[in-house]
Formats: C-alpha cells, sequence, structure tokens
C-alpha cells in the first residue's frame, strides 16, 4: 500500500453502531465481542448470517487440528497481507500450540525453518493455492497420506475462506480494536 496517499489507512465503512445491529450480529458480539471485523461485515445483513456460518464451521467446528488450522490461517494472512487477520488469529496460534518462533517464522520461506513434514504440507499448500490457484500432484498425495476426503476439502476450503476474508478485510481498511 502506498504510504503517501492522505487517509489510506483510514477504513472505508465505519463498524456498524451497536443500535443498528440485527439479532445475528449481536449473538455475535456477545460471544466474540464487538470486533471489527463483524461490525463492518455486519452492514450487509443477509450476508453477514450466511458468512457467519461458514466462517464458524471452519474455524471452531471443523475437522483438522486446530494446529494446522491456524498454520494454514496464519501463512495465508501473511501471503495476503492482512494485518488484522494476521493480529486476530496470533492468540488463537498459540493456543493452538504454535511458538513465537514458529509464528515469526511464518513470514519467512518455507526453507528457511525446520517445520515437521506435518505441519510443511499444510504451509505448502497454503503456498501453492496462494501462487497457483491449485495444488500440485506431489502436495496433493502429500496431504492425501495424512488427510481424509472430508479433511481434505475443509483445508482447502479454509484456505480460500481466509484470503475471501483477507480481500475483504484489506479492501474495506477494516482496523485492529484498540487494545486487541
Amino acid at each position: 500500500m502506498c504510504a503517501d496517499i492522505p487517509g489510506e489507512r483510514a477504513p472505508r465503512l465505519a463498524p456498524l453502531p451497536e443500535a443498528e445491529w440485527d439479532g445475528t450480529l449481536r449473538a455475535v458480539a456477545a460471544t466474540t465481542g464487538p470486533l471489527n471485523v463483524f461490525t463492518t461485515l455486519g452492514r450487509h445483513p443477509r450476508l453477514f448470517e450466511k458468512w457467519i456460518g461458514l466462517g464458524t464451521a471452519l474455524l471452531m467446528k471443523g475437522l483438522l487440528g486446530d494446529r494446522d488450522r491456524e498454520l494454514a490461517i496464519m501463512r495465508t494472512a501473511h501471503l495476503r497481507d492482512c494485518a488484522y487477520e494476521w493480529g486476530h488469529h496470533r492468540r488463537l496460534a498459540l493456543a493452538a500450540g504454535l511458538t513465537e518462533p514458529e509464528i515469526a517464522a511464518l513470514r519467512l520461506p518455507l526453507d528457511d525453518h525446520g517445520w515437521s513434514d506435518d505441519d510443511l504440507m499444510v504451509l505448502t499448500a497454503a503456498d501453492e493455492l496462494n501462487e497457483r490457484s491449485t495444488l500440485t500432484d506431489a502436495t496433493w498425495a502429500a496431504l492425501s497420506a495424512r488427510f481424509g476426503e472430508r479433511e481434505l476439502i475443509e483445508l482447502v476450503m479454509l484456505i480460500g475462506h481466509y484470503h475471501m476474508v483477507a480481500f475483504a478485510l484489506n479492501a474495506l481498511r477494516v482496523q485492529d480494536e484498540e487494545g486487541h
């Protein structure tokens, strides 16, 4: 992003005021707090309701382990240069067992860190989907040896979902909450 454009980092859409929240947004905020991702996307109530269902399924009700999920999300946040996504998932990554050095290494070329084979295949999938919009046969074979078909579908959908979220957060210039 160009730092010399005045107001470039100002949000393009302000978060929806609490007085205008519908029941779905109120329920989400009651669980998560009034996060700007939700109060901004909540400006489109019908879309928000559908989106939050998919996001919840992937984030909290999925088949992938927490570590695999957060590796895929954090690498995607890095690849899409999405500070909001990175910041919010950093604490989830720590809770999922990633260490500070591993989180820092997610911003580096994959060969610059001694990832386990399991971690490396998830990260490679995120990189390939970002670069090629598909997976190589070698990566698919490695993933297929570890995951069943439902997890394979979920992993690809998870990475794609967080690309979409990063696009929305970046384009709408959703701001991180103070103190988060």
